[in-house]
């Protein structure tokens, strides 16, 4: 519902008890990251094969992306507060369910309670708390999205350590019924406290500025603010989608493959090799609040213009380079490019767009990542498996990088003549804009 009529003590809550809501949210469904925890003990107990453990995960990136592009319109009707509590009953049902599965021994019922049910709950939280922040941090836009996907991103680094002792003392099922219910709990007090700032409301030191409350809820200077059903059928918003879906594409795949390339390319021992892949998650979710606070000062068409640029130097030395160490610190780089990519979209959709619907703007631009999760890792092993190496494959994703890069320029041409001119879109007219 629109937030008209707010109470006043909701009008007063504290804007950084908000952001640590959405971060409670966003750690509890980042905990599909360390869905790895559960293959071993599963293979164990169960005797389902890797393939069959893995589809549940598959599925549940899937169903979230899926969740994503359609809940975001719920998300708009009902508010946060709703939505994240939805979110919780699926996630925590999610889990539970997982636990039941495993006691019975079905895997059906696991990859429908863990992917489809579980799924859901990831994706309807993870944009439940977006459009909030985006409301009560009009002047740090970047920084306030950044910080609770910056949770979702460190999501594994709770789990990993919590999970791996929960499965060695008390078994599989046990640890996906403490999980669960631990994370339902998190995430309904993260929603119990999430509202939107009352009509009118800005923060301290910002309700001075001339047009302030414009600029809290609006687009860039001279874009017009459109809804959801506008912004699909604008040129802006596919030009978006397809620099997420490269910058995705490029992260996942070392996400995917760090491992045996840092084995076969820098020589590292297998020990050596999943002892730097540990560290990944800490550039993820730095990458995340680093690059999302940077991009209140220099502009996101600026920040997704260095992601692309890094990331071509990167992927065409990458190859050449000799050392473990100048390798891993070279996909470090990489893959907070790919963090970043993420917590900056939310605050770049509000700039594109305004705040109104950025919800379900933001819904639908995540079917970006949905297709490069699937993009990205089977272009390289499609070019491994015929080549041998990874090689071509780092090669072929420089290439759409350059792509990449080119869009980011084309883009800012376009919002440039947008400003320049005052130029309003049509609605519903994908040509003129």
């Amino acid at each position: 519902m629109s937030h008209t009529g707010t109470s006043t003590v909701e009008a007063n809550k504290d804007r950084r008890l908000i952001a640590l809501a959405a971060v409670a949210i966003h750690l509890s469904i980042g905990s599909i990251y360390a869905y790895s925890i559960y293959q071993i003990p599963l293979r164990e107990t169960q005797g389902w094969a890797t393939s069959q453990v893995t589809l549940a995960f598959s599925i549940a990136v899937f169903v979230l992306g899926i969740t994503a592009a359609f809940l975001g319109r719920y998300v708009e009707s009902y508010g946060p507060r709703l939505a994240g509590l939805a979110a919780a009953v699926l996630y925590g049902a999610g889990m539970l369910g997982a636990g039941l599965s495993v006691q019975f021994g079905s895997l059906p019922l696991f990859v429908l309670t863990f992917g489809v049910v579980g799924g859901m709950g990831i994706g309807l939280g993870y944009i439940s708390p977006i459009g909030t922040l985006l409301e009560w941090f009009p002047d740090r836009r970047g920084m306030a999205t950044g910080l609770a996907v910056m949770g979702f991103g460190a999501g594994a680094l709770l789990t990993g350590p919590l999970g791996s002792y929960l499965i060695r003392e008390f078994g599989v099922a046990t640890a996906f019924y403490g999980l669960g219910g631990l994370y339902f709990v998190l995430m309904t007090l993260g929603a119990s406290y999430l509202t939107k700032p009352a009509d009118g409301w800005l923060p301290e030191g910002m309700d001075d500025e001339d047009g302030a409350h414009e600029k809290a809820k609006s687009a860039l200077p001279g874009i017009e603010d459109l809804t959801a059903a506008e912004a699909r059928t604008s040129l802006r918003f596919w030009m978006v989608w397809l620099i997420i879906f490269i910058n995705v594409s490029a992260g996942i795949m070392l996400l995917a493959f760090a491992s045996p390339m840092l084995q076969q390319i820098g020589g590292a021992t297998a020990t050596t090799a999943a002892f730097i892949t540990g560290y990944i998650g800490i550039f993820n979710g730095g990458g995340r609040i680093l690059w999302s606070s940077l991009s209140d000062y220099v502009g996101r068409t600026t920040t997704y213009g260095a992601f692309m640029l890094i990331q071509i130097v990167a992927f065409l030395l990458m190859p050449q380079l000799a050392g473990v160490w100048v390798l891993a610190g070279t996909m470090f780089l990489v893959i907070t490019c790919y963090g970043g990519g993420f917590a900056c979209l939310p605050a770049y959709l509000s700039d594109l767009f305004g705040t109104k619907e950025v919800s379900a703007i933001h819904g639908y631009a995540l079917t970006a990542w949905g297709v490069a999760g699937v993009a990205g890792p089977q272009l390289a092993s499609f070019i491994l498996e015929t080549t041998g190496g990874y090689t071509s494959a780092l090669y072929i994703m420089n290439a759409a990088l350059v792509v990449g890069l080119a869009t980011v320029v084309a883009l800012r041409w376009r919002l440039g003549t947008l400003q320049e001119g005052g130029t309003a879109d049509q609605a519903g007219a994908a040509t003129t804009d």
